[in-house]
């Protein structure tokens, strides 16, 4: 994207304490099924919208991506209790979109949601990015540059431990 910054050099993340990893998305299985995946498509945006403007949610930040059927979003969190809060409170949006979701396709195959969630405790993670805007982790949580500390994958995961002791 222009405009958007690059860091030059070698960058990691670092979160404090344990958080969440969300993969949500949706696969178009009848492309011609326009009129039914469609409100599927465009209901993760209004979603993210609220929880940026809310971060008192737990939610910290997502990427998304879309591969020819498929579109995914990484969402980071900062606990799956945030997360499940947020899924299953009727004054947030994703209630309604779930049960429009159930009552416009069910089960006819049309278009397929999948996610899954990761809970990841403090100290066993590690990340790497070079010469690229804050993405990820990093985008969502703090963006440090690697330093001599920081060189290995061993000596990050230490430090995050080190940090959580």
């Amino acid at each position: 994207m222009a405009g958007t910054p690059i860091f030059n050099g070698r960058y990691t993340a670092g979160i404090h304490g344990d958080f969440a990893v969300f993969l949500i998305g949706m696969r178009i299985n009848r492309l011609r099924a326009f009129r039914k995946w469609m409100p599927v498509a465009s209901a993760m945006g209004p979603m993210l919208s609220t929880l940026y403007r809310q971060p008192d949610k737990g939610f910290l930040g997502s990427e998304t991506f879309v591969a020819w059927r498929t579109i995914l979003s990484v969402q980071y969190w900062r606990s799956a209790e945030d997360l499940e809060r947020f899924a299953r409170n009727p004054g947030d949006l994703h209630l309604d979109v779930w049960r429009n979701f159930n009552q416009a396709v069910g089960a006819s195959g049309v278009v397929g949601i999948f996610h899954e969630t990761y809970r990841v405790c403090a100290g066993n993670y590690e990340s790497v990015y070079a010469n690229m805007p804050r993405f990820g982790l990093a985008a969502a949580a703090e963006h440090m540059p690697i330093t001599a500390q920081r060189e290995s994958m061993r000596q990050r995961i230490a430090l995050q431990k080190e940090a959580v002791a």
